[in-house]
């Protein structure tokens, strides 16, 4: 199944996510992560907008793709937003680390080409 628009919007934005994580904890430790409660709070900004456009995909373009983990993304996000006095920084330098490099490589094989200029 290809993805219409919204869907295309919404993977975009899940792929941009996961880039912006990547970036902003390539140079640093899990110790000086730790330490910044500025990168925190951005590395979780970028997680709610992954389960936020996570949520935005269609069912149908869901259940086409099972492949990828979308109630998992939306569930983190849910924490973060509404459950934020259980969010444990070690679990998302984790995910970063471990999931998202798997997860960026399914998602970027579902983008549609870039329209032509």
């Amino acid at each position: 199944m290809r993805a219409n628009n919204r869907d295309a919007t919404a993977l975009w934005d899940m792929v941009q996510s996961i880039r912006n994580l990547q970036m902003f904890v390539r140079d640093l430790t899990l110790e000086s992560y730790l330490e910044s409660i500025v990168m925190q709070s951005a590395v979780e900004r970028q997680f709610e907008i992954l389960g936020e456009a996570a949520r935005r995909i269609s069912q149908e373009f869901q259940q086409t793709h099972t492949e990828i983990d979308w109630r998992g993304a939306i569930g983190l996000r849910n924490i973060i937003a509404h459950r934020y006095e259980q969010v444990e920084q070690e679990t998302l330098w984790n995910i970063i680390h471990t999931v998202l490099p798997d997860l960026l490589n399914q998602l970027e094989v579902l983008l549609p080409p870039l329209p032509d200029l």
